[in-house]
């Protein structure tokens, strides 16, 4: 696979077909402005930086201005028509090309785009599978790439991480693209002969209709954690926003994980079939009756070995990585690929007594050598993520178990001092940092973890050091041989966001040099 490179923004096919926009008002139950006798469109788009000549303009209202407020640019740029509703029709009164009013633009935003690119569900795409969960959703999508890979299947892929199509790598900017993204990147992956399609999609995608209009054969389960909250009101209104994933409009068939009620929870109200999922060293209710089983065989610094147990058969692999919720990561990916079609005998002939071959990003990544202590890169940022893999770190390592961690400022507050409580519960030394402020102050943020972790153990060792690499450096120099630190936060992003701008930042790089620095080998 190649390395990531610059592309366009919005990837598109090359050669998309041409559609009379009047045939997309009449689908859409839109009015227009003007006749659109003639008029054609071959795509679509929110954003103006994104569109090209020919396309449709949706301008929909933004949490500070209307995109109708962009109307003037988005005819310079080429744009057929606009499509919008009441409020943006009157500040574009005037506009000189068509403007279409629905109710609810973006509600109808993935019913365009899969009419556009001809994505819809009856149309001739490759399998498609989704998976949702607060954690683990990246590990998922990654772990079926790298087996679909060693059955020679060419991929596509839309994850937190990156966008790959074919080989080629572009990186993301969210965990699922909107809808006019989605539909494009489909259609080029159709394009570019892509023979299955694996996308990550989160709960906001789901309520703000990123995946309308698409229909996938397979969807999994991993988890639901406090996370999102300054989205949803609670945790309930949060699983509903996971569950609607699970029905027939959305989906064909399931696979979802039953280690926690939400899981079973998920499994009674799909209203499509399921396959259960089930790991008793993390289950809430081991002894739950499940469609697979999931149990540890051993557990190493480099990787994690487990047997999986179900209809079809046994097999016994390792995942790349620690910890029993990455070997329940690894099952729901081999299983979610047995759903989907391919066969079992191909699964055990490819993994089955060996390595599961796939490239993680930023995804308790070791970052150490051979000796000294062990450093773990994570992309972790939510209370039972930290619970969970400093669990993984604590199993094998001999000494200390070090964290280093900080919170993202701008998003869920009521999650920090879980976060803190969690990183102190389960380390010895915690090193508290910054990592995406934003528009926060970063004192206000490390407060809250350092109060939340006081709260939990008032003797805990706290150190508050900032910058983030600052802290690491500080962690690997108090670390000795046999002892772990993991650094939960940075994952596989190469950049921090402080008030309000994108600066680079490489936390495998702080990392390596923090291990130098204390004269600690690193990989070559």
């Amino acid at each position: 696979m190649t390395n990531a490179s610059p592309m366009p923004p919005v990837l598109r096919p090359s050669a998309p077909p041409t559609r009379p926009l009047a045939d997309l008002a009449a689908h859409v139950g839109a009015s227009s402005t003007h006749d659109l006798s003639g008029l054609t469109v071959r795509g679509v788009t929110l954003a103006t930086a994104d569109l090209r000549s020919g396309e449709l303009f949706v301008a929909v209202q933004g949490a500070n201005r209307h995109g109708a407020e962009l109307a003037s640019h988005a005819v310079e740029q080429g744009a057929v028509a606009i499509l919008t509703d009441d409020a943006g029709a009157d500040l574009i009164a005037d506009a000189v090309v068509p403007v279409l009013v629905v109710d609810d633009p973006r509600a109808v935003l993935g019913e365009v785009s899969a009419w556009i690119y001809g994505t819809g569900a009856d149309s001739a795409l490759p399998p498609m599978l989704a998976v949702t969960g607060t954690n683990g959703k990246t590990s998922v999508t990654h772990l079926m790439e790298g087996m679909l890979h060693g059955l020679g299947v060419v991929t596509g892929m839309s994850s937190t991480a990156e966008r790959h199509i074919a080989g080629h790598v572009v990186p993301s900017r969210l965990t699922t693209p909107e809808a006019s993204e989605m539909h494009a990147l489909i259609a080029l992956m159709r394009e570019r002969d892509v023979e299955a399609i694996l996308v990550e999609v989160s709960a906001q995608a789901l309520t703000r209709h990123r995946v309308d209009g698409l229909v996938f054969d397979v969807a999994g389960f991993t988890n639901l954690s406090h996370d999102h909250l300054d989205d949803y009101r609670d945790m309930a209104e949060y699983l509903d926003a996971k569950a609607a994933l699970f029905e027939p409009l959305r989906a064909r068939r399931a696979v979802v994980c039953v280690d926690q009620p939400a899981g079973s929870a998920i499994a009674e109200r799909a209203g499509i079939p399921v396959t259960t999922v089930l790991t008793p060293a993390i289950a809430e209710d081991p002894g739950l009756a499940a469609d697979w089983r999931v149990d540890i065989v051993g557990e190493r610094h480099d990787g994690t070995t487990f047997t999986l147990t179900g209809p079809a058969g046994a097999l016994t692999t390792t995942v790349p990585v620690i910890g029993p919720h990455m070997a329940s990561n690894a099952a729901l990916a081999i299983v979610m690929l047995l759903t989907a079609g391919w066969e079992w005998s191909a699964l055990v002939d490819l993994v089955g007594g060996r390595r599961i071959e796939a490239n993680l990003p930023g995804r308790i990544q070791r970052l150490s050598g051979p000796t000294g202590p062990a450093l773990f890169l994570d992309f972790g940022h939510s209370p039972d993520a930290f619970a969970k893999t400093l669990e993984a770190v604590r199993r094998v390592t001999a000494g200390k178990v070090i964290m280093v961690c900080g919170a993202n400022g701008d998003r869920d507050t009521t999650k920090r001092a879980d976060m803190g409580r969690a990183a102190a519960l389960g380390s010895d030394v915690l090193f508290i940092t910054d990592q995406h402020p934003r528009s926060e102050d970063p004192a206000t943020i490390r407060r809250a973890l350092i109060d939340g972790a006081l709260a939990a153990r008032p003797d805990a060792v706290i150190h508050e050091v900032t910058p983030p690499e600052d802290a690491v450096a500080a962690a690997v120099a108090l670390a000795g041989d046999e002892d772990a630190i993991l650094w939960a936060g940075p994952g596989h992003q190469h950049y921090r966001e402080i008030a309000g701008v994108r600066t680079p930042f490489d936390a495998e790089a702080a990392g390596r040099a923090a291990l130098q620095a204390s004269g600690w080998p690193t990989p070559e």
